[in-house]
């Protein structure tokens, strides 16, 4: 009977262990909604040139509570390449503090997910929030 009572309890620990550890190592799934690659065969369509070779576009300027934020992202047709904030909150050494470790972070998320669909930074909400506007801005402009 004892052995019985043993083994449930430690089973209720694992048990008890183990679901909050597969929670919180979920990511949630975003969906992207990129462009895709164009192929390398001959074109046969009318995707036209604002949708082919390498160019560089500037978002608008997204107005956060600690100051402007704006991207410029970098296309290769319709392949991000490159992102960056060309401006970013700089108005206090905690500002500049903040943004320097999370544009970084912003700009590679942008190159994996190829979209604007990419999670906030914690503790750069306000920043990722202006980042994700500006850079679809950018986007937007690139495919409209």
């Amino acid at each position: 009977m004892r052995a019985h009572s043993v083994r449930r309890t430690v089973l209720t620990c694992v048990a008890t262990v183990t679901v909050p550890v597969l929670a919180l190592s979920l990511k949630p799934h975003h969906v992207t909604h990129a462009v895709p690659a164009p192929s390398t065969s001959p074109a046969t369509g009318g995707t036209g040139s604002s949708s082919s070779g390498t160019r560089t576009i500037t978002g608008s300027t997204v107005q956060t509570r600690y100051g402007p934020v704006q991207v410029e992202v970098t296309l290769d047709g319709s392949r991000i390449t490159a992102a960056r904030a060309v401006r970013a909150p700089d108005g206090d050494p905690r500002s500049r503090q903040i943004n320097a470790s999370a544009i970084p972070v912003l700009v590679q998320e942008t190159l994996d997910a190829q979209s604007a669909h990419v999670d906030t930074v914690s503790g750069a909400t306000y920043t990722s929030e202006g980042y994700i506007n500006s850079l679809q801005s950018a986007l937007d402009q690139a495919h409209g």
